[in-house]
């Protein structure tokens, strides 16, 4: 059974998730720092750049956003042409259209945004121009994927497109079919708001912290929620009954006792879990070092004395580092580039069966992640999807006199 262990407070959300009594995610929300991922607007371009076949757009946000060429064409590959036109074809100034975000501000950079539109249900997610079904890869059974597919054709029309969630392994059509007309109902909204605004505005804003993950991820039949709060835990009752009609859902209201982080033992569980230098039971530790670019990940025995020999100390350390690697970056929530340096492995084997712990655990992982492969240097690179910011290290701000650089010059 898994556990999300949620602490309100003020204007602030915080979300544990808790796997096999360990600490598996942590995410934050503040009411005054809203995700916009999955929100639509209607905004207007501003300038486009046939140089780098993207366009800015104001969406009423702080930073323009910024719309690559690839986010204009049709969605569906086949339906793009084969010889990409200039972006000027496509776009002008002060032209108005809908957009969706798709990933945070960050730093200086504006939002990233897309014309493939996505809204994301329980059981599938509608995309109301894609012209395609596809199943989640998570759903092994070849019998089944084909009988979800076939579904999915039977259900949509016209250009719409479909991409049917793990939830909805073995359940009948109806199950799916209640989920598109709602979907559908939240796309006609957006184009019926679309057609009397003017841009910049807000079309749709997608769901909160909770919502988001008892939409995504929550098993009303199997998980547990813990919440302190007797409102929010309200709230998400009746999102929960809405969501899974029939289904009364498990949660358990934290009243007494310490705080409820401290109380599920999360604070020490936190603490080591976030620290740069990560040490294992067994002696072995992972220092962690993020940089604006990518992500390095250094492995060293340290305390562990090993197997039998040197190369079983080697293989050992690394395949007990691949795990909390792949912990780590579900945990931090890290995107983008990430360099592994493993101890140096002789046998490709070795090498493979690293790998091959890696990607078992990844697999618990909502987040897409993809191992590149070894370099010539023998570091294994692996990419990370990551679109928001707001669940990134608990209350961790770079130091004000080294910027987070860890020196100060004198």
């Amino acid at each position: 059974m898994r556990q999300m262990i949620v602490h309100c407070e003020h204007e602030t959300i915080q979300m544990a998730l808790i796997e096999d009594g360990r600490l598996a995610e942590f995410a934050v929300e503040r009411s005054r720092e809203e995700s916009v991922v999955g929100s639509f607007y209607k905004g207007r371009v501003v300038n486009v750049l046939p140089g780098m076949q993207a366009a800015f757009v104001d969406i009423g946000l702080k930073k323009n956003a910024f719309l690559y060429i690839d986010d204009v064409l049709h969605p569906h590959l086949e339906k793009q042409p084969k010889q990409k036109p200039s972006i000027s074809q496509l776009l002008t100034a002060g032209q108005e259209l809908t957009v969706q975000v798709m990933k945070e501000p960050r730093g200086g950079k504006g939002a990233r945004v897309t014309t493939h539109f996505s809204l994301p249900g329980r059981c599938m997610v509608y995309m109301p121009t894609a012209d395609y079904v596809a199943v989640s890869k998570k759903i092994g059974r070849e019998a089944e994927r084909a009988r979800l597919k076939s579904i999915g054709e039977q259900l949509r029309t016209d250009e719409e497109g479909i991409i049917i969630r793990t939830v909805s392994e073995d359940e009948p059509l109806e199950f799916l079919s209640g989920d598109l007309e709602y979907l559908r109902k939240e796309w006609t909204r957006i184009l019926e708001k679309a057609e009397s605004s003017s841009a910049p505005a807000l079309l749709h804003r997608d769901l909160g912290l909770l919502q988001r993950f008892i939409r995504d991820s929550f098993d009303p039949l199997h998980d547990e929620l813990v919440i302190d709060s007797m409102l929010k835990g309200e709230e998400t009752k009746s999102y929960l009954k809405e969501t899974v009609p029939g289904m009364e859902p498990k949660v358990t209201y934290h009243t007494g006792g310490g705080p409820i982080f401290q109380a599920y033992g999360l604070d020490e569980q936190m603490k080591a879990g976030f620290a740069r230098k990560i040490t294992l039971p067994e002696g072995v530790t992972i220092v962690v070092d993020q940089t604006e670019a990518m992500t390095i990940m250094d492995v060293n025995t340290a305390k562990y004395i090993g197997g039998d020999n040197f190369e079983e100390t080697v293989l050992k350390t690394n395949l007990m580092a691949a795990q909390q690697i792949a912990r780590t970056l579900r945990l931090w929530d890290i995107g983008g580039i990430i360099i592994v340096d493993f101890i140096d492995m002789d046998r490709e084997e070795h090498r493979q069966q690293v790998v091959s712990v890696m990607e078992a655990v990844m697999r618990k992982d909502r987040t897409k992640s993809f191992v590149v492969g070894w370099t010539k240097l023998g570091l294994l690179e692996m990419t990370r999807k990551k679109a928001r910011e707001n669940s990134s290290l608990p209350f961790a701000k770079p130091c004000v006199n080294c910027g987070g650089k860890g020196i100060v010059i004198e």
